[in-house]
């Protein structure tokens, strides 16, 4: 076990480390514009330089988190990381738009393989109960906050150094990850294992990343279309020969037991809801800004700074709720006071304010979202044997890889019907559609409250000396090699 004086800087790592990848989702977004004008891409094109990003990402969680499991947490989490270092920097050196779309789904495939290792390794070093939902509730601060972060700094960069500096900017980061990992991380890895599942592997990843090509491509193509409704049963055939494929295999990618756990069965359905609704917040809210309230990019991206400072504080406070609370009244109460803030935002005006408009919702909703981002993480993580804290992993951070991709086209696909019929003026015809979206996504979150009532056990996530299938509690780490 890492000694307890290097856990502070081993936790500050693999939390600056999720916050990164969380932050390169959504730090492009700003600076779209101006990568379109300086690599002259086709407007259909644009949204490729995220969409790269995601597909390669969400495809790969699954398949990232088991074989850290097999071949050690600790040297994916370098290889992960050395591979997404050098595509940022391959990216902020593009001179077409293909080059630039090839590094960012490069940079994907290094955070699917450095995503899942960073949350096992952080079960590894801490101990089950509430040390380990501490580590947790700074874990999920830093990650909830990415996504409000990606704007403030993407906006930054942009408008000060260029759109290439959004990519830059993980360099020095990931290689100073890659000098620090082997002083303070430990090695682990599922020593039981014999062999790897290749037909599960390759039935996985090609599912996982169809499914999420299917869905950032469904309002382009049509949600009715042949190419979604063909792309997506392929899709979902290929889901349902990997889960045919695991009940037969000797070394399963993804044992089925593991799914007999209420609370990480319950966590991982209740994180995928809760994605569906705050996905698209940090969508709108840009946008919001920008074309209704006219905003530049700077200003909207600060806007967006009482979000994250709330996610983070309120984050770093849940494990301390989960004690006395429990994990199910903890996580239903984020989600719900989460809902209330998105149906409050979707009272917005198309000649409000950011004041009158923006800060109150957003403030409620970064309260909400740090509950939600530390409760849903611990939950998804529990009960499963040490050797298998990958795999929990890539399961957990898949479904939120999912629920972000299918809240998002969804959420765009309604807002976007609601603007075309309101007439009017422009901007309150968007202003209208927006209001429709947030709404759309207030009922997401209550609905991920209800099921989190009841899918979650109610006993409190407290250390056990010894988990069993069906509890709450979180299983002590396996003894490791520095």
């Amino acid at each position: 076990m890492t000694h307890a004086l290097r856990r502070g800087p081993a936790l500050a790592l693999l939390a600056a480390t999720q916050f990164v990848l969380v932050l390169d989702a959504s730090i492009v977004g700003v600076a779209m514009p101006s990568i379109g004008a300086d690599l002259d891409f086709a407007p259909d094109d644009l949204s490729w330089v995220a969409n790269a990003y995601i597909l390669t990402f969400g495809g790969l969680l699954l398949l990232g988190g088991r074989t850290a499991d097999l071949v050690g947490r600790r040297r994916m989490f370098m290889v992960g990381m050395a591979l997404f270092t050098a595509a940022s920097l391959v990216g902020g050196l593009s001179v077409d738009a293909g080059m630039l779309v090839a590094a960012r789904a490069a940079q994907g495939v290094g955070a699917g393989l450095v995503s899942p290792a960073a949350l096992s390794l952080l079960m590894t070093v801490f101990a089950a109960g509430p040390e380990r939902n501490k580590a947790m509730g700074v874990f999920g601060a830093v990650a909830g906050a990415g996504g409000a972060a990606g704007s403030i700094l993407g906006g930054m960069l942009t408008q000060w150094l260029g759109w290439e500096a959004t990519l830059y900017v993980n360099v020095p980061i990931g290689l100073a990850a890659i000098a620090l990992a082997p002083r303070l991380l430990p090695e682990a890895s599922d020593r039981t294992a014999r062999g790897f599942d290749v037909p599960g592997a390759l039935t996985a990843t090609g599912g996982l990343a169809l499914l999420v090509f299917t869905l950032v491509e469904a309002n382009d193509a049509g949600w009715a279309s042949a190419r979604t409704l063909g792309l997506g049963g392929l899709a979902l055939a290929l889901v349902a020969l990997f889960f045919l494929i695991e009940t037969r295999a000797e070394q399963p990618l993804v044992p089925l037991r593991v799914f007999r756990q209420p609370t990480l069965r319950g966590s991982n359905i209740v994180a995928l809801l809760a994605q569906m609704a705050m996905a698209p917040l940090f969508f709108y809210l840009t946008f919001y800004m920008q074309q209704v309230l006219g905003f530049d990019a700077v200003p909207a991206g600060l806007a967006q700074l009482p979000l994250a400072l709330g996610i983070a504080t309120t984050a770093a406070t849940a494990g301390t709720l989960i004690a006395r609370l429990g994990l199910r009244t903890t996580m239903a109460s984020g989600l719900v006071v989460t809902a209330a803030g998105l149906a409050w935002f979707s009272r917005m005006s198309a000649d409000g304010s950011f004041t009158a408009d923006v800060l109150g919702p957003t403030l409620l909703i970064g309260v909400g979202a740090g509950l939600v981002f530390v409760t849903t993480t611990v939950g998804a993580t529990s009960g499963t044997r040490p050797e298998q804290a990958g795999l929990a992993s890539g399961l957990f951070t898949t479904a939120q890889q999912f629920g972000g991709a299918l809240g998002l086209a969804a959420v765009v696909a309604i807002s976007t019907a609601r603007t075309a019929g309101a007439g009017g003026a422009a901007t309150v015809a968007l202003t209208e559609g927006y209001r429709t979206g947030m709404l759309t996504a207030a009922a997401f979150a209550l609905a991920a409250g209800l099921l989190a009532a009841l899918l979650i056990p109610g006993r409190s996530a407290t250390p056990a000396s010894d988990s069993q299938p069906g509890s709450d509690t979180l299983p002590a780490p396996e003894p490791v090699a520095s």
